[in-house]
């Protein structure tokens, strides 16, 4: 073969090979660059601020709503607890201060008046304990210690009350010392029952009060409570005159020879003149209903304490007023106002006695009491 005839065969040319592509959904390598569906930083960065900032509303949202429910649990709380204080208060006002002085002021005989003051004496007990068991707010700690305090008073005031009135109502020789010290160691424990009412007023309902306003509670009542019924209870006398006993001086006039006592002049209620039974009277029982009793001293002395009385009959339950005159003249007109303490019975037909009480040496009794049928309207 010549040199020419080798020199004739064609020259292959070798291609550089194609680089291979990625496979489909291959991810590069971490730290590429912003090719191939990398994170930049500065993405990443906003979108961690972004979940910073869900995080941090999160958390504030968290804490409005737990300090919500602890607000609304704190105003609930101290809502229930002037609820409370306000059943328990009115349960002491009607079922025990009011039925115990209409007891004393009616009379009545000592073993049964003993017995109804116990009866008494068991719903304040009850009231003293119920008080011990409410759930009570640490802003009403002060208000709860003093309302204890309130209710224990009047429930130690009736125990040593009940135990001294058969020695207060005794009767026969021998028995008038021991009557006047009975008479005045109740009057001692009045004391009591106005110390509650201090303590109730000037502790309780400031405490309860403060706690309220604190938590910017409006829009709640605060019950008053008035046990002591008149500061008039506090005296010897005023104590001897309700259960008819006798204590030393305790006539304020110079009884003298001749005839002594009362006549009943006229009655008034509501601006009617009330004329005796068997007329129907008709008297609006507004606010404030009293009767107002004219009388004449129409004996030779002055005469003193006199017990006027009003008393109610024909509901579901009597009620009974009474007002006590410290002394009346020889010859001369008296006159005093008795409120009726709740609202008698409307629409119906009632029985009213009022009655002025004997005084030593009075022997006339057909004059110094009359009775009226009321109807009472609204």
């Amino acid at each position: 073969m010549s040199f020419f005839d080798e020199g004739d065969e064609p020259t292959r040319v070798t291609r550089p090979a194609r680089p291979r592509r990625p496979a489909t959904g291959s991810r590069p390598a971490s730290g590429g660059g912003r090719g191939g569906g990398g994170v930049d930083p500065q993405t990443l960065r906003v979108r961690q601020a972004v979940a910073a900032g869900v995080a941090i509303l999160v958390i504030i949202l968290l804490v409005f709503g737990i300090n919500s429910c602890v607000n609304s649990r704190q105003e609930r709380a101290l809502k229930d607890y002037n609820r409370d204080v306000t059943a328990v208060i009115s349960d002491s006002n009607e079922q025990v201060s009011k039925p115990f002085f209409d007891l004393l002021q009616g009379g009545g005989k000592a073993s049964d008046l003993q017995v109804q003051v116990n009866q008494l004496r068991l719903v304040a007990d009850e009231d003293a304990r119920r008080a011990e068991g409410f759930d009570v707010p640490d802003d009403m700690k002060h208000a709860q210690n003093a309302l204890t305090e309130v209710l224990n008073f009047r429930a130690e005031g009736l125990e040593k009350i009940a135990k001294e009135l058969p020695a207060a109502q005794s009767r026969g020789n021998g028995s008038a010392a021991s009557s006047e010290q009975a008479v005045r160691r109740i009057a001692g424990e009045m004391q009591r029952f106005l110390a509650s009412d201090v303590v109730y007023s000037q502790r309780v309902i400031p405490h309860i009060k403060q706690a309220l306003d604190d938590a910017e509670i409006g829009g709640q009542t605060i019950p008053p409570s008035k046990f002591l019924r008149s500061l008039s209870w506090l005296a010897p006398q005023t104590v001897a005159n309700a259960v008819g006993a006798s204590t030393s001086g305790s006539s304020t006039a110079q009884r003298g020879p001749g005839p002594h006592g009362h006549q009943l002049v006229s009655v008034s209620a509501g601006g009617v003149n009330l004329q005796p039974s068997p007329t129907t009277n008709r008297v609006p029982a507004g606010a404030g209903l009293a009767f107002d009793v004219k009388f004449t001293n129409g004996g030779n002395s002055d005469e003193g304490p006199v017990k006027v009385t009003v008393r109610v009959t024909g509901g579901a339950k009597p009620i009974t007023a009474t007002r006590t005159i410290d002394q009346t003249k020889a010859g001369s007109p008296a006159e005093v106002s008795i409120p009726l303490a709740t609202t008698p019975p409307i629409g119906q037909p009632t029985r009213v006695l009022v009655s002025i009480a004997k005084v030593p040496g009075e022997e006339k009794l057909d004059n110094n009491q009359q009775t009226y049928t009321v109807i009472f309207t609204r």
